[in-house]
């Protein structure tokens, strides 16, 4: 079974939001299982040492090429062609805040037992955001 995961870097945050793509970059991708994937967070992408995984979901069969074409249809990738600092790292996504909120908002609405109030997005919920709209239902 193959892992997807979630990871943030809050080096390359900053960097991201002081060239104007904003405070919500994540790293999606996948690795063939656990230890592959914390071997992979630990090298590090776009030359920051500092990820973390935010989330991750075991999923059948999935590549990361697959998943990232797949979230490519809801948020925006950064090109890693167009900005040196990545070094030619995909699957590197600014994600719109109001996309997360409007999907929390509307789970929460099915749910009968919770009333409807502001949602405070959290980077967990982000990071589901983006499994749940990488990985095939």
């Amino acid at each position: 079974m193959a892992m997807v995961y979630v990871a943030r870097s809050a080096a390359l945050t900053k960097w991201a939001s002081d060239v104007g793509q904003g405070k919500h970059i994540f790293k999606l991708g996948v690795a063939e299982d656990k230890d592959a994937m914390k071997a992979a967070v630990e090298a590090g992408w776009a030359g920051e040492s500092d990820w973390k995984v935010v989330h991750s979901q075991e999923v059948e069969d999935a590549t990361e090429e697959d998943v990232t074409a797949r979230l490519m249809r809801k948020e925006k990738t950064i090109d890693p062609n167009y900005y040196p600092k990545l070094k030619g790292t995909g699957g590197i996504f600014r994600i719109t805040l109001t996309n997360v909120q409007n999907s929390l908002l509307v789970a929460k609405a099915m749910t009968a037992d919770e009333p409807l109030t502001e949602i405070k997005v959290k980077p967990k919920d982000i990071a589901e955001y983006m499994i749940r709209n990488a990985v095939p239902s």
